[in-house]
């Protein structure tokens, strides 16, 4: 996924600043010049590697699967280049908690901020902080109630800008776990079978393990029709299959052992690329390659070929229960990667879950591709903050539900 969700520097208005503009972004006058500004700042430290994202001609692409989304373009000087460009999209989602009286989930209308860009040249200019405010603006008359976004711990200038100059707060930390599509398939037990489940079917299974966690999404049944998602899978044990009737309201889970998840297809909205890495480096994962081609049956873990664009599976919705769950979680993951590999553009696959999520030590990783600290940001919109408030105290509050849904639609 991409490693910049949000990338900013500090910025500091000029004494005199040329004028500045933002606007909301005209796909017929404005896409080749925001391309330009994307190359630009995908351009990694000299001598380091670097993760680029290709936005495959779409520089809009990363929020288009909302219905409520925009990009806007700040615009510089007298001549009107633009210097920096910011995405942000609106959506429902739960807030880990119940009203009292009725035991439905509490939802909250909240915006998320990412793909935030400024131009090299054109920082400490107080360009970025005017690009947030301006979609701060835009969130609220639209009825965002909060509005967050979410950078790796390491990106200090995206923190100082948001927690500093913008008000926002560290709210939550996920961790995000990647794990190589190898060459080689991943064999499965016998005694399990995995088997796919309707996106109708999806929805209230979905429904009924998520309504207590944070950020679960109210339209999910826009998520799992969407083209991009190929699809929620259920591994559970062979014996206990038959006995499963998905027909019946009570019985809509298992009564067994069980681990579900669903996937989303990435390579259809942006593809990655390493970049900056030694010449000995990118050998050596080559020949993990040849050697995995030649002798599949001794399973190396071969690192797939990053350094050329490429696309990855998210998995979403990633639950267990049961005696067996751990197991059956990371067959299920097996699987994924075995479908993963009949695609050739897919080269990695990526999970992203609560700290303390039971899902997290289940699920197959490489920690050296994983990093234990998306950073999430948040803060409160347009009103004044009432001690009483349920949805304030969420704000506050430092401990999350076990859980955390995270949609893909906003990677």
């Amino acid at each position: 996924m991409p490693s910049k969700k949000i990338a900013a520097e500090a910025n500091f208005p000029a004494e005199h600043p040329p004028p500045l503009v933002v606007r909301e972004y005209d796909e017929g006058s404005d896409k080749a010049a925001v391309e330009e500004l994307e190359r630009r700042c995908e351009v990694g430290p000299p001598g380091k590697p670097s993760l680029v994202t290709d936005l495959m001609g779409d520089p809009i692409a990363r929020v288009r699967n909302f219905v409520s989304h925009i990009m806007l373009v700040a615009e510089y000087g007298d001549g009107g280049e633009i210097v920096g460009v910011i995405r942000g999209c609106i959506k429902t989602v739960t807030s880990g908690k119940k009203i009292s009286s009725t035991e439905f989930p509490v939802y909250v209308k909240l915006a998320y901020i990412l793909g935030l860009r400024v131009s090299s040249t054109h920082r400490r200019l107080g360009i970025a902080t005017k690009l947030v405010q301006e979609l701060e603006n835009w969130s609220t008359k639209n009825g965002a109630e909060y509005s967050y976004m979410a950078t790796e711990r390491a990106n200090q200038p995206s923190l100082n800008l948001f927690i500093k100059k913008c008000n926002y707060v560290k709210f939550r930390n996920p961790t995000v776990l990647v794990q190589p599509v190898h060459l080689h398939q991943k064999p499965l037990p016998s005694d399990i079978t995995i088997v796919r489940i309707p996106p109708n079917i999806s929805e209230q299974i979905y429904q009924t393990l998520f309504s207590c966690s944070e950020f679960f999404p109210k339209d999910i049944d826009k998520l799992l029709n969407n083209k991009l998602s190929l699809g929620t899978f259920m591994a559970l044990p062979k014996n206990s299959h038959s006995k499963w009737n998905t027909k019946n309201a009570g019985d809509l889970l298992p009564k067994s052992s069980f681990a579900i998840l669903s996937i989303w297809n990435t390579k259809e909205v942006y593809r990655l690329q390493m970049k900056g890495v030694s010449a000995v480096t990118h050998a050596a994962c080559v020949g993990t390659r040849v050697l995995d081609a030649m002798v599949p049956w001794l399973k190396i873990p071969s690192i797939p070929n990053v350094f050329e664009n490429f696309g990855f599976y998210f998995m979403y919705g990633l639950h267990m229960e049961g005696n067996d769950g751990s197991r059956l979680m990371r067959n299920l993951c097996k699987f994924v990667h075995n479908m993963a590999q009949d695609d050739v553009d897919i080269r990695v696959l990526v999970a992203e879950v609560a700290p303390m999520d039971r899902v997290r030590e289940a699920v197959p990783h490489w920690k050296r591709f994983s990093w234990e600290e998306d950073i999430w940001c948040i803060k409160r919109l347009g009103v004044q903050v009432d001690e009483n408030n349920c949805h304030d105290h969420w704000y506050k509050s430092s401990d999350s539900s076990e859980v955390i849904f995270v949609d893909p639609r906003e990677l």
